[in-house]
């Protein structure tokens, strides 16, 4: 899985850090895998650059227009500590 060492050019990785997602989690999932395969692929990627240049450091939810809301809201629910949505 080589292509997840591009952090800083896939959208994906600053949305993980938005909603407060730790990247791999320690470990190489599934769900991780698909988060960023649909991000490389993902027609929306310039609105996702404008949406984070504009976006708070810290948000609940992806963007509607997002490929990933559901899988990011799985992460989400998946991370240790406390939690900045409703699971």
């Amino acid at each position: 899985m080589a292509a997840l060492t591009h952090e800083h050019s896939v959208p994906v990785y600053a949305m993980m850090a938005r909603l407060g997602i730790e990247p791999g989690g320690g470990r190489l999932s599934l769900r991780y895998a698909t988060a960023f395969q649909r991000c490389e692929a993902c027609p929306s990627r310039q609105a996702c650059r404008e949406w984070l240049d504009r976006a708070p450091a810290a948000v609940n939810f992806a963007p509607r227009f997002c490929m990933n809301a559901d899988v990011l809201f799985e992460l989400q629910c998946d991370q240790p500590g406390p939690r900045r949505v409703e699971c």
